[in-house]
């Protein structure tokens, strides 16, 4: 029996639009009587694809090779679909029998469809496109087989002559383009069809029917479902068009644009539905992290007999490889490293000060010169902060080697590990906005103190265990004492008293110091921002041998973080500058530091200091005769107090620029900014 081509599916340019399409899902829809049986489909659809896949020849008689491992999968796969195509075996058979009877009395593509739909009234969605993918892979197998067999397989020949398969078999000019048109159809109906199962497999725990985001595609997929299956239709025909048509059937022009036409359509629906399921998985995932959160505030309000619950829900493992970078050994290692220790998390983004590092590392190194003191019983971890908006691309990748490169201490592999809800913690909980934060966990797990890093800057590793207790017991030790201002600095600050300006000052300075006959060592210290002006200060300071310059300019600026530090640790306790020398003198500092004048300090032994701006500073050195006396009676530095008050001014200007605080201090500074010098 010969069929005309032009019976199998020519498509209505109006069945296309927007509108026809839907249409069409509407008459899906009326078929649509779920029984309310629920299949995974997946299965189905893995080996419909490793059909397709496999199928596809390079060449009329050239045998697909399939090694071991192919093998191996191919029969996990069998194993697993047994059961269930002792159910879908007779329902497969019967749609592709339909096909094939229905195309070979010349019944059109939209009649046939809205059959195969009949068959599958009762499946689910998804279940009806793999269902009608499945039946027209068997018929589309069962013709490549031979396709591939027939030059080297008797039993292979002999069918091929039956369906005349040899004369085409020998145009592959004419018969590959046939099937590049075809497969790519085939390539959209299969991504259409996993987009519909991945639809049906979404968590009804995380979105609902009702949400917009799936509501819109469940009133878009009775379409795809329509398409889909009359692509089979359309695709089956092309098989039994080459079975019967010969030549003639593989140069047909007007096949191949309804092909292309139909591929086109099918991807314009994936298109559509990609994006509604990308939709829908964001909000899964926005709801997941909102559950996510809740578990972790909850998980930190709960008490632990080890910090192993809290650390891992901090960091995610994934792939079954340990989770740290070990800094010293450079090695991936196990969190259970850290089991009942003290950790502080070091939470930065990937912009954290080079000088801050340097700093730290100072600080972590002494701990571990001595590794069994009380005061290095404690690990880092470096939390990096990425925002998940951004790609995290070769640049970032970089970027980020190359800070946990220079840690010793331990850091997370990768900062994907860091998971949305544990970011959105740090950020609302902890008060993470830029600014690095050092968060203390004790061997428990529990929160001892949201931000160390005062601390740290202050006393060091002497601050262990790092807990406000332990914060309020170290200041009420400390007085205002040079020891206090420059420990970490110098260690031989502490031998020698501290000054500085330039030229003029250290010249006027040692002629003082020569005639009141004491031994003044001077230390430049610039501005909390040291710049190029600061680095060339320092190179004709050292030429000219005016006075000690630091080795390194970073002790600069830690200079000046550590009396913010001070600043930002005595304000959470509450204490006021009105009653508080060490308040006072701290903020003098800063208020120097905001200056555009220069200023000194002055120290002999550890308790006895002088500050003041360079102006009045150099002038009482100029004044020295008016309060020699003085100075011999009462010593050099409370004298040199006493004529630093009798040049204090009724009016005058002290400007002084706070230290930036996050949301979370702000509710603990209670008290109002007075100024030292008169009190108003």
């Amino acid at each position: 029996m010969e069929l005309s081509s032009g019976f199998y599916g020519r498509s209505n340019p109006h069945m296309l639009s927007t509108s026809g399409g839907k249409a069409m899902g509407k008459l899906i829809e009326a078929t649509h009587e779920p029984a309310g049986v629920e299949i995974n489909m997946k299965p189905v659809l893995d080996i419909v694809e490793d059909i397709f896949e496999r199928a596809t020849p390079a060449a009329p008689g050239a045998i697909k090779q399939v090694d071991a491992s192919e093998q191996d999968e191919r029969a996990l796969h069998y194993s697993s679909l047994e059961q269930m195509m002792d159910v879908l075996s007779a329902t497969i058979n019967r749609i592709s029998c339909e096909i094939t009877y229905r195309l070979s009395i010349g019944e059109d593509a939209h009649s046939t469809t809205l059959a195969v739909a009949q068959i599958v009234k009762g499946y689910s969605w998804d279940a009806k496109i793999v269902l009608a993918l499945a039946a027209f892979a068997m018929t589309y197998g069962e013709f490549l087989l031979v396709v591939q067999l027939y030059a080297t397989n008797p039993l292979a020949k002999d069918v091929a002559l039956l369906k005349q398969l040899p004369e085409i078999l020998t145009r592959a000019d004419l018969l590959k383009p046939k099937f590049d048109t075809l497969a790519n159809l085939i390539n959209a109906m299969v991504v259409v069809a996993k987009c519909t199962v991945e639809f049906k497999g979404l968590p009804s725990k995380y979105i609902r029917p009702e949400d917009p985001e799936l509501s819109s595609a469940n009133a878009d997929i009775p379409s795809a479902v329509y398409w889909t299956i009359r692509s089979t239709v359309i695709c089956s025909s092309q098989i039994m068009g080459l079975i019967n048509m010969g030549h003639g059937f593989l140069s047909s022009t007007t096949d191949a644009w309804e092909l292309s036409s139909l591929t086109h359509n099918i991807n314009s629906i994936y298109n559509d539905l990609v994006e509604k399921l990308n939709r829908c998985r964001q909000r899964i995932n926005e709801r997941k992290d909102i559950e996510a959160f809740e578990t972790l505030v909850r998980l930190f309000d709960a008490i632990h007999i080890d910090n192993m619950k809290i650390l891992k829900a901090l960091i995610y493992a994934k792939d079954d490889q340990p989770p740290l970078w070990d800094g010293t050994t450079k090695q991936r290692v196990s969190i259970e490293l850290l089991r009942r220790k003290s950790v502080l998390l070091l939470i930065s983004d990937l912009e954290i000060p080079e000088k801050e590092l340097i700093i730290l590392e100072q600080i972590y190194n002494e701990s571990r010169v001595q590794p069994t003191r009380i005061e290095s019983q404690y690990e880092v971890i470096w939390i990096p902060i990425v925002d998940r908006s951004s790609t995290f691309d070769d640049t970032m990748r970089k970027q980020f080697e190359s800070l946990q490169a220079m840690m010793p201490w331990y850091s997370v592999g990768h900062p994907s590990m860091i998971q949305p809800a544990v970011m959105r913690y740090i950020k609302e909980v902890w008060g993470f906005n830029k600014k690095p934060l050092l968060v203390v966990l004790d061997p428990q797990g529990r929160v001892v103190n949201p931000n160390a890093m005062p601390m740290m800057f202050i006393w060091g590793s002497m601050a262990f265990p790092f807990t406000k207790l332990r914060e309020e017991a170290l200041w009420k030790e400390e007085t205002w004492r040079i020891e206090l201002l420059a420990d970490s600095i110098d260690p031989s600050i502490i031998n020698w008293a501290n000054m500085n300006w330039i030229r003029k000052f250290t010249t006027t300075a040692k002629a003082v110091a020569k005639t009141a006959n004491i031994e003044l060592e001077m230390l430049y210290l610039g501005k909390s921002n040291p710049r190029e002006r600061v680095r060339r200060n320092m190179t004709n300071i050292e030429l000219e041998n005016l006075s000690h310059t630091l080795s390194d300019i970073s002790l600069i600026w830690f200079f000046w973080v550590r009396l913010e530090s001070m600043w930002h640790s005595r304000a959470q306790h509450g204490v006021t500058v009105r009653n508080d020398l060490i308040m006072q003198e701290i903020l003098t500092m800063l208020g120097f530091d905001g200056s555009d004048q220069g200023w000194a300090v002055i120290s002999r032994g550890a308790d006895e200091m002088a500050r003041a701006k360079a102006e009045t500073f150099l002038k009482s050195l100029e004044e020295y005769t008016a309060w020699e006396a003085a100075a011999a009676e009462k010593g050099f530095i409370p004298a040199l107090n006493d004529h630093f008050r009798s040049l204090r001014t009724e009016h005058h200007c002290n400007r002084l620029t706070l230290p930036g605080i996050s949301a979370a201090e702000i509710g603990s500074i209670k008290d109002t900014v007075v100024c030292v010098d008169c009190g108003k």
